[in-house]
């Protein structure tokens, strides 16, 4: 059970939530300050012009809203907003978005009605997905359409997932016997303003990303052991006195995974060994290929980011993204812009790039293993059959390639692509739901081309019977991938197979990171 506003959330909680299905609880301290601060807020807002609950919104702040209206003036924010397009966004990232915004709004200093607090975790615990469209939001006030499709389900409006088919909202809250929320002092503005969409979709984003920088570590020590490569690349000594975090925790996690191996070899035995180097032209390469000797340097970067996207993304989802503040302990109402999307939308945009990378590494290393005559030591294609009847794994190569330049691509950034809308009162955006969703574009594809490098590798074990000296955890890999692959010399349909392979490696850890 995940405590909500007790103690700010993590990583871990949220794998917990989305991945193995946890329950949430808010507490009851949280649940008194939200009250305590609904309380302030309905007597401050007394005679007093406050945006959102007497004003209309945006560019029509400068209308008046009536005290009988103001109800109604939330049910039409929300109704109105409810404008976006495109497919739905996944169960999951749907329920990373409620519970961001639960944990926003449990701050305290919305302003909400603690029913707020009470409909959203019911939402969560008996997985009910809110219809949220992909596209809408330019990430300036937040979320403002997607999170409107969340609110528009809350108030028992439009449709909901629920155990894999659309249902009707107001029907299924009727059988679960759960009471839709009511608007009632500014809650609708509250519910829609703020950036835990992109977060959601941003923190399974960071999930997957993760998942995928420990397949291809481990496929690049396993490419490492196919070659037999020398241990200094990844060496402690060399890597240590390049100052960089992430390059040193790379080139540590290689010599773990590649402890037990039969494969890697010691430079000192072979290239320091005067018998074994009187000869004009040396057998045994000197120095790997760069996706193959670069990898700590490859990848320590992109570690780097990974972890300084986690800190920005929880960062934000226990701040709070709310316009206005209500700061009961000042007395006061602030009004400003903590909605506003940059933050999110720039990790976004870095995870993507450092996701491409992963996938430029993964594509590189399956040329090499390709190539025969870059590799010399495999079949053309990797092909265990015929050479010329058969094709080995070609046709595959095709998909990785064209998937890789499609991530290159989506990765130009959409944090500099601002827009000015809503009459210019929105006059710079940051477009960070749209980030978002490119980066997942992108997370997917490496799930793809990581897939099919590992069809590779395997394939290439076999060919050179190295099974029996790969180290413990690259043998568990490969006879894991075995079970979805079998060995294959006549050529056959591979799509099928490729889709079990990204199941599997999109539902398991490479290693513990």
């Amino acid at each position: 059970m995940i405590k909500i506003g007790k103690t700010p959330l993590v990583l871990a909680d949220l794998k917990s939530l989305l991945l193995n299905g946890d329950k949430i609880e808010v507490s009851t301290e949280t649940s008194e300050k939200v009250n305590d601060s609904y309380n302030f807020l309905n007597d401050f807002s007394k005679d007093k012009v406050l945006y959102g609950i007497n004003t209309g919104f945006g560019p029509m702040a400068q209308y008046k809203i009536s005290e009988k209206d103001q109800a109604s003036l939330q049910y039409n924010l929300i109704r109105s907003h409810s404008s976006g397009a495109g497919p739905s966004i996944p169960p999951i990232e749907a329920k990373a978005a409620m519970v961001a915004r639960l944990n926003t709004i449990s701050q305290g200093f919305s302003g909400i009605h603690p029913d707020v607090t009470r409909v959203l975790t019911e939402f969560i615990n008996n997985d009910i997905y809110p219809n949220i469209p992909e596209h809408g939001g330019v990430g300036a006030s937040g979320d403002l359409v997607q999170l409107s499709h969340l609110a528009l389900n809350l108030i028992g409006e439009g449709e909901v997932f629920y155990k894999g088919e659309k249902v009707d909202t107001k029907i299924l809250l009727e059988k679960l016997d759960i009471k839709p929320l009511k608007m009632h002092l500014r809650e609708g503005l509250s519910l829609i303003n703020g950036t835990s969409v992109m977060s959601g979709i941003g923190i399974v984003n960071l999930i997957y990303a993760y998942r995928i920088f420990g397949w291809i570590t481990l496929a690049s020590s396993m490419i490492n052991e196919i070659v037999e490569t020398f241990d200094d690349h990844f060496s402690e000594q060399l890597n240590g006195v390049k100052h960089h975090k992430g390059q040193q925790k790379v080139a540590s996690m290689m010599r773990d995974l590649l402890k037990d191996s039969k494969l890697i070899r010691n430079r000192a035995d072979i290239m320091f060994n005067k018998d074994k180097i009187d000869v004009s032209v040396f057998e045994d390469k000197v120095q790997e290929y760069y996706s193959l000797r670069c990898v700590p340097q490859v990848l320590g970067p992109v570690y780097d980011t990974l972890k300084y996207c986690e800190g920005v993304l929880f960062s934000e989802i226990n701040s709070v993204s709310d316009n206005p503040i209500v700061h009961k302990e000042d007395n006061y109402v602030f009004h400003g812009g903590n909605f506003h999307g940059d933050y999110i939308s720039l990790e976004m945009d870095k995870l993507k790039i450092v996701t491409t990378k992963m996938t430029m590494l993964a594509e590189r290393q399956l040329n090499y293993l390709l190539n025969h005559k870059l590799n010399g030591k495999l079949p053309p294609f990797v092909n265990l059959g015929t050479l010329g009847l058969n094709l080995g794994m070609q046709g595959a190569q095709f998909t990785a390639t064209s998937t890789t330049a499609e991530s290159q691509t989506l990765s130009n950034s959409m944090y500099v692509h601002s827009i000015p809308n809503n009459g210019d009162n929105q006059d710079i955006v940051s477009m960070g739901t749209n980030s978002a969703l490119l980066a997942r574009k992108v997370v997917d594809n490496a799930f793809q081309v990581v897939a099919i490098h590992f069809m590779t590798i395997i394939q290439a074990i076999d060919y050179l019977n190295l099974s029996d000296k790969l180290s413990s955890v690259s043998k568990k890999t490969y006879n894991d991938l075995r079970e979805i692959v079998p060995v294959f010399k006549e050529d056959h349909i591979k799509y099928k197979e490729i889709e079990g392979v990204i199941s599997y490696l999109h539902s398991n850890d490479a290693f513990e990171l």
